[in-house]
């Protein structure tokens, strides 16, 4: 029986799946779990399939795949190792984004620069060269791969997913809509919990699509993520209406966030507090 992947391990090309490979970025912490992941994607037999494929780029072959065009989608930080890691999978044709956070797009401008690839966000100033601003349903054809744009905002108003039309079974790059473990934060004002529910529901139709979150583990069952993170969110959301009728008019987004959140670390406490925010606003309709 063959070991699990250790996707925790930065630097190391994984075989995801017939079209989809990811690397580590080195940034861990609370907001990113074990780093962003940095997904590479290439035709059925290229890419994944390539016998050298998931090796140490600092090993014989340096990981890559010779001759294979891949997409790659958020850089991750503006680390050059990883970014040279990255560029060596093969020949970089094109960069995608989900969305605008800076563990996603601070490695855009120098990856562009090593590759010379386009860069496409749904935001324009995201997008290098003749990369046009994403859209909700448009289709991209490159690496040999068919990708469809899905919006699926909340965590912030760009977030965007990405469905790949040639893996079995169906493939969906969530960005951080879909955690690979653990709750996404909603990015409020910007981000809105009823746009996260509408994308969870969403996400959720695509039965048995397996997802390839931007932070943690893959999810072979992405429907059952999205139930569960749906209903966890929902049971919050009453947690938060009792606190607030408990409160009265010393209700406040500080106040709310420490009785939901009475223990919650220093370094994640601004991200509870956006989560609260969001939620009165919900709330508040």
């Amino acid at each position: 029986m063959s070991a699990q992947p250790d996707y925790t391990v930065p630097g190391v090309l994984h075989r995801v799946s017939a079209c989809a490979g990811m690397v580590l970025a080195p940034n861990p912490g609370p907001m990113t779990l074990d780093g962003t992941n940095t997904w590479i994607l290439s035709a059925p037999g290229t890419g994944p399939e390539h016998p050298n494929y998931g090796q140490h780029p600092s090993a014989q072959g340096r990981g890559e795949w010779p001759g294979a065009d891949v997409v790659v989608v958020d850089p991750g930080p503006l680390d050059e190792d990883h970014l040279q890691a990255v560029a060596a999978t093969g020949r970089v044709v094109l960069i995608l984004v989900t969305h605008r956070h800076r563990d996603h797009t601070d490695g855009i401008d120098r990856l562009h620069e090593i590759t010379g690839a386009p860069v496409r966000a749904a935001l324009p100033e995201f997008c290098r060269d003749s990369g046009e601003p994403l859209r909700d349903g448009d289709f991209v054809l490159a690496a040999g791969v068919s990708i469809r744009v899905l919006a699926t905002p909340g965590h912030t108003s760009d977030s965007v997913s990405f469905l790949l039309h040639h893996d079995e079974p169906e493939t969906i790059l969530t960005g951080d809509t879909v955690l690979g473990r653990g709750t996404t934060m909603i990015d409020h004002p910007d981000g809105t919990l009823g746009d996260y529910l509408r994308s969870l529901e969403r996400l959720g139709r695509r039965s048995g699509a397996m997802g390839l979150p931007a932070h943690g583990a893959p999810l072979p069952g992405l429907q059952d993520a999205c139930d569960e993170l749906a209903e966890h969110r929902l049971e919050r959301l009453e947690q938060v209406r009792g606190v607030v009728a408990d409160l009265g008019e010393r209700a406040s987004v500080e106040t709310v966030t420490d009785a939901v959140y009475p223990d919650v670390p220093a370094e994640v406490r601004r991200a509870a507090e956006h989560s609260i925010a969001a939620q009165l606003a919900y709330l508040n309709g």
